[in-house]
């Protein structure tokens, strides 16, 4: 039976590090404060110049997994590219990377599922994967989140917590009988909350989409009710920890390590006590990078595998909720 396995992994940060003192130049906020509620120390911003998009980022990300996988771009059949900060409104990032990457006419689906689009995109290959449409998939996760932020004290609420960065997996599809690649996937949605962490323009529903009075009124920043967010996360995470847990015929002790989206440390750290998970099986590197959305669980994935934390035959829970309101979950497990 074809299992959907990850073969290479790669990562990439902008070289620009903003700490939380360096935030306290441009905003009424202190180091303090920000690791008190967040967990973080510092993150990864492109340069202020701009001219770097997730694209860009992507692609350094993806040069590095698709060495280690053994690929060259031509062995690509299909790219899934997860972004909430798309380079331009439209074309997607993923047609912008695959040319980047020298190809002609390899498909690109781009995911617009924020904190969720590692978990949408892996659950989408493997589908793409069973179905026997496509065998080699590249799947990106990118966010260039700095030039959209509000970097004053009006924004601080959601400005220090997001960062830049890019984290890309190889997924094949490889015959085995052993229980192995992804074993289950649950996801959800909920759309009553779209409003609780959102980007209001420019919009189409908007007309003009982008006006002085939208400017002045900051709407054109994302804007988010922390403690709603924060309460879902709570009450959401462990229950969609347990639907794909029976899903894959498992229980909590057969996971090696639970990688988290890094929205926040408290949130992690409440769902690892909710669930009695000790410490050591719930990988966090918030506190270095911020929230960098749909790159947070596969750059994390990496740098675990890079720490020698997981590897051959490790079982993986792989969970997130964000804007939306999206959450889910997925079991990967490495061949032995």
């Amino acid at each position: 039976m074809k299992k959907t396995m990850i073969t290479g992994t790669g990562r990439y940060l902008p070289p620009r590090i903003v700490t939380n003192n360096d935030l306290t130049k441009w905003m009424d906020t202190s180091s303090e404060w920000i690791q008190k509620r967040t967990g973080i120390e510092q993150r990864h911003w492109v340069e202020e110049e701009g001219g770097t998009g997730p694209a860009d980022l992507g692609l350094e990300a993806s040069l590095i997994a698709m060495k280690r996988a053994g690929w060259t771009a031509g062995d690509i059949d299909l790219i899934i590219f997860a972004t909430l900060s798309p380079d331009v409104n439209f074309p997607g990032s993923g047609c912008l990377l695959q040319y980047k990457l020298g190809l002609e006419s390899t498909p690109a689906l781009d995911i617009r599922q924020q904190c969720t689009g590692f978990l949408y995109g892996l659950s989408t290959a493997d589908a793409f994967i069973r179905s026997g449409l496509y065998n080699k998939i590249l799947l990106v996760g990118a966010e260039v989140h700095s030039t959209g932020l509000d970097i004053t004290t009006r924004g601080r609420d959601v400005t220090v917590i997001f960062g830049d960065g890019a984290a890309a997996v190889c997924i094949e599809g490889i015959e085995s009988d052993e229980q192995v690649g992804v074993l289950a996937s649950s996801l959800h949605a909920q759309g009553e909350f779209a409003k609780s962490l959102w980007l209001e323009a420019p919009a189409s529903m908007l007309n003009p989409r982008i006006s002085e009075k939208i400017l002045d009124e900051g709407r054109h920043y994302p804007e988010m009710d922390g403690k709603l967010i924060f309460k879902m996360a709570l009450k959401k995470l462990p229950e969609v920890t347990i639907e794909v847990l029976e899903k894959a015929g498992l229980n909590l002790d057969d996971i090696d390590l639970f990688i988290p989206h890094q929205a926040n440390m408290r949130i992690n750290q409440f769902y690892q006590k909710t669930m009695n998970i000790p410490k050591g099986k719930v990988f966090h590197n918030i506190q270095r990078y911020g929230n960098t959305t749909a790159a947070t669980i596969p750059l994390a994935m990496d740098e675990a595998l890079e720490m020698k934390l997981i590897g051959k035959g490790s079982t993986l829970l792989f969970l997130g909720l964000g804007a939306g309101v999206t959450w889910g979950a997925v079991i990967y497990r490495f061949a032995g």
